[in-house]
């Protein structure tokens, strides 16, 4: 070996100077160095276990056998590292889920939907719309990872005794990881969905969430995955951290929650049962039925998540574009399930969510109103004082008592009107000039944030009121078997698809 260059030979004598200094011997600093190396393996190891402990049991199984290669280790080996850390984490906050077995054959989605809205007509008194639309939430709970919008599932009615904790229950033992609470708070939901990547089972709503911006503003965040975060100072060094609010939310209550989250759900109304309505109590069921459900959803998820992801289904022209997002998915998996669901879940769609006045808000209220007062009038001009004595003539509307004087003022009008660009100009009328509006001002507003008028949508609304007729399933059939016995509804049933 030649001599070292005079380079090499400074820095060796560096070495040398450093190693003097630490009272170490090389052999004792390559040690020192190696054991820190093997910490710093540790430390990767752990987290890269407790990352996959996260994972649900589809995304582990998808990628176990890289991460084994990755790691080093067998992937049974693998399998009871990740098996002992999900423990642990369970353990340590007393929350533990029992992921459901796939099926062990593969799974037909349109007889696994049927078979969902079926048993939801068995146990719960609602519209045929409903139990459909509700079967195919409870399928996009199975996608949640595959998909790019999560809408609410909310389960609402105008008085107790309705259903709604039933439907809520019934839905939990169909999801996937589910879990049921009366009552959260800001904190514990998003720590919760960062933690465990649960379904969330929210009931009660109506007696804590409309009190609670905050929790309201986390839930809105989860619709969709991009924007599904909120950051929060933790610990005693306040240090900044990023919770996903990411995963599938079911919430029932007492009439409807704030426009922001009925804008981001599913609503699933229902309604108080009938004497001659009869239904089974979910407590009686068979064990295994809900379990059989939850399996095949398991290996039709596995099977089809490639599928549903790829999938781009026609979304309803009449449902407006926030609505058209949230029913995205579920269209895309009545897509890939096939048969009649395709079709079905298109009709439900626009029979559940097509109703654009259901979500005015006081702006949209007020431009209404002003279009029927020039329609009305066949004016293509008002005066301001026309204008609100005509918005003031149905003592139904809020005009009337906008104010504490009583109608809404000149001013009031204006400040409206202004944040959609519209102001008020000179009109002349004979000899006096008056502060008014022309109907030519708000032509573009109207058909930006107006649904057309009926008129206009007169054929695609009487599609839209079409009801399929099918027969309900038996109330002793297994979860497979979809005809009825007497092949007759009862007398004010609805019939069912399935």
């Amino acid at each position: 070996m030649g001599e070292l260059s005079k380079g090499a030979q400074r820095g060796a004598a560096y070495l040398d100077e450093c190693i003097a200094r630490q009272g170490q011997t090389p052999e004792q600093m390559v040690g020192k160095l190696l054991s820190q190396q093997d910490a710093d393996t540790r430390r990767d190891d752990e987290a890269s276990i407790a990352r996959l402990a996260g994972l649900t049991a589809v995304e582990y199984e998808r990628i176990r056998t890289d991460e084994a290669k990755r790691l080093g280790v067998r992937a049974a080996v693998l399998d009871r590292l990740v098996q002992s850390e999900r423990q642990q984490c369970q353990t340590a906050d007393g929350i533990s889920f029992e992921d459901a077995a796939p099926w062990p054959e593969a799974v037909s989605g349109e007889a696994l939907l049927s078979d969902i809205a079926s048993t939801i007509g068995r146990f719960i008194v609602c519209k045929v719309e409903t139990a459909q639309a509700a079967a195919l939430w409870v399928a996009m709970t199975w996608f949640i990872d595959m998909i790019e919008v999560a809408p609410l599932a909310v389960i609402f009615a105008p008085e107790k005794r309705c259903g709604k904790s039933q439907l809520l229950t019934l839905l939990g033992k169909l999801s996937r990881r589910p879990m049921q609470v009366s009552n959260i708070t800001p904190a514990a939901l998003y720590r919760v969905i960062e933690t465990h990547h649960p379904t969330l089972m929210i009931d009660e709503a109506d007696s804590f969430m409309r009190e609670s911006e905050e929790l309201r503003g986390i839930l809105n965040s989860g619709h969709t995955r991009d924007s599904a975060y909120v950051l929060r100072m933790v610990g005693e060094n306040m240090a900044l951290k990023q919770f996903s609010t990411w995963g599938a939310k079911a919430i029932a209550g007492i009439g409807k929650l704030a426009d922001t989250l009925m804008d981001r759900a599913i609503a699933l109304d229902l309604r108080r049962k009938m004497p001659h309505e009869q239904v089974e109590r979910i407590r009686h069921a068979r064990p295994e039925l809900f379990d059989n459900l939850a399996s095949r959803l398991c290996r039709f998820a596995t099977d089809q998540r490639e599928a549903v992801r790829r999938a781009r289904p026609p979304v309803p022209a009449e449902l407006n574009d926030r609505a058209q997002d949230n029913w995205e998915p579920l269209l895309a998996i009545a897509e890939v399930a096939g048969g009649i669901w395709p079709e079905a879940a298109r009709q439900v769609a626009i029979a559940v969510s097509g109703g654009a006045e259901e979500s005015a808000t006081l702006g949209t209220e007020l431009l209404a109103g002003i279009r029927e007062a020039f329609e009305a009038r066949r004016e293509t001009r008002l005066s301001t004082r026309e204008l609100i004595g005509a918005l003031c003539e149905d003592e139904e509307k809020p005009w009337a008592s906008y104010s504490k004087a009583g109608r809404i003022t000149p001013r009031q009008l204006a400040r409206r009107l202004k944040d959609y660009g519209i102001t008020s100009k000179l009109l002349r009328t004979g000899n006096e000039v008056l502060r008014g509006y022309e109907r030519g001002q708000f032509e573009d507003t109207f058909c930006r944030y107006l649904p057309a008028p009926a008129s206009v949508t007169g054929e695609g609304m009487a599609v839209t009121e079409q009801r399929m007729c099918y027969k309900k399933t038996s109330n002793h059939a297994g979860c497979n078997v979809v005809t009825d016995k007497t092949g007759k509804p009862g007398e004010g049933e609805e019939e069912w698809p399935f």
